[in-house]
């Protein structure tokens, strides 16, 4: 049969996409593109917002017009939550709860053999407790950067957030499992693993496991050299750790200078409205930490405008942060009111005009810090894995399919070690490779990068 997923929300879900793509390759049958005909498309939904829902329900619908004929089978966490809401969508042949997915091979080949007519595999919140995965990972959609689901689940349970109820109790995978795929794609030659989890500091053991891959030697195929690579985590949350915790993380060598910490607000008032066990107080000692290391470490943000009972000082202690922090880049959000959640059943709601508004103000003060970061990097010397050709500005005027078009674009881009886009003239011998650059000036999104002789 011929397969075509579709993949929103966060890095855990591209993995899970990976694993199950994996799995459909090896049983024989044929992976195509979202765009192309297939008989079977697979959604892997997000729920962590009402957008996001709403763009899983479109995208089943568009799949199902594009190919009438097809099976669609829609998993992941709006599955997981709103199994009823899924399963009540024209067009729907299979529902698979978040810890079904190393199953659906198995539901997609029964459904179309008739052997199996069953089509709702959906677990309740309370057996969502053992870690399930497919095994190892050989290879990923990006040719230089892969990632590795290293957890599953959180117990904090904040006050706006339904991902608990969809992703279950915490659980950590195997160790010796993550280090096996981590060598696998090493030894294909991917030069960035990026550790993810729902909650991926909730990990059992991620010092533990970081010292394993700070030692993790794989040889190339000739020559006996070992393989260069780097990692990266994708988040810590400050639910968890604090800086003494983050201080220990210092002695990694392969480790990146960058770090996903999600502030959710600026003001501490919110935070305790969120539940979210930390002030900006405890959020700053981190941040110091960081910068105490590397005054150019690279530090990553979330931030929601229009939670409940927000006041114009909380929005604006908020916008402070982020010029006080000098984050390397800001996810700016609009509170969603997510049914179930403690959030969703307060009192102060903001009239939606004010959080569309107090949002652009988030998404202003992002950018302008973003680009003072990079400011302060203009002159260093950082290492950049270059991973694509690349234009800047609207992509609109090229058809990246047409080679004569492709030959056009002189750019290549990547991301620094502290998490800066870079960009240099495009030469094809260094993509997919960790060069040193000098950072020479601020360039579209990011900066513009001169390669180093030598490398």
């Amino acid at each position: 049969m011929r397969i075509a997923f579709h993949t929103l929300g966060c890095k855990v879900n591209q993995y899970e996409t990976e694993s199950m793509r994996e799995q459909f390759r090896k049983a024989g049958h044929s992976i195509v593109g979202e765009t192309d005909a297939a008989d079977v498309y697979i959604i892997n939904t997000c729920t962590v917002t009402n957008l996001a829902d709403r763009k899983s329900r479109q995208y089943i619908r568009r799949m199902k017009k594009q190919c009438p004929d097809s099976m669609i089978c829609v998993t992941g966490c709006y599955v997981q939550i709103k199994p009823d809401e899924v399963a009540a969508i024209e067009g729907v042949d299979i529902i698979a709860g978040t810890n079904e997915k190393e199953n659906i091979l198995g539901y997609v080949e029964g459904f179309a053999s008739g052997a199996d007519t069953g089509n709702r595999h959906v677990l309740p919140y309370e057996k969502l407790s053992e870690y399930t995965g497919s095994g190892i990972i050989t290879s990923m959609e990006s040719r230089t950067r892969a990632y590795i689901k290293i957890e599953d689940g959180c117990d904090r349970f904040c006050s706006y957030c339904v991902i608990p109820y969809a992703r279950g109790k915490v659980r950590s995978r195997r160790m010796d499992e993550i280090l096996a795929e981590a060598e696998n794609l090493v030894a294909r030659g991917f030069k960035e693993l990026i550790l993810t989890g729902i909650n991926t500091a909730l990990y059992e053991d991620l010092p533990g496991l970081l010292e394993k891959l700070d030692d993790l030697k794989v040889s190339e195929s000739t020559g006996g050299n070992e393989k260069e690579f780097r990692v990266r985590l994708s988040s810590l949350e400050p639910t968890v750790v604090n800086a003494e915790y983050v201080k220990g993380l210092f002695r990694f060598r392969r480790l990146c200078h960058h770090l996903h910490l999600s502030m959710q607000s600026g003001s501490d008032n919110v935070l305790r409205a969120m539940k979210r066990r930390y002030d900006m107080a405890g959020y700053m000692q981190i941040v110091d930490a960081l910068k105490g290391f590397d005054p150019l470490y690279g530090i990553s943000t979330d931030i929601i405008a229009g939670f409940p009972g927000e006041t114009d000082d909380d929005i604006k202690d908020s916008i402070d942060a982020i010029g006080k922090i000098g984050f390397c880049k800001t996810h700016a959000f609009n509170y969603s009111q997510r049914p179930g959640t403690v959030a969703a059943a307060m009192s102060d709601q903001v009239p939606p005009p004010v959080r569309k508004q107090r949002v652009a103000m988030l998404i202003k003060a992002g950018e302008e810090a973003q680009k003072e970061f990079a400011e302060k990097n203009i002159g260093t010397v950082n290492r950049v894995l270059f991973e694509e050709r690349a234009v800047t500005g609207s992509a609109d005027q090229y058809d990246l399919s047409n080679e004569d078009n492709m030959n056009e674009v002189r750019f290549m881009a990547g991301y620094t070690d502290n998490y800066l886009r870079a960009y240099a003239e495009y030469d094809e011998k260094y993509l997919g490779e960790l060069t040193d650059v000098r950072i020479t000036g601020l360039f579209g999104d990011g900066v513009m990068a001169e390669i180093l002789p030598g490398n």
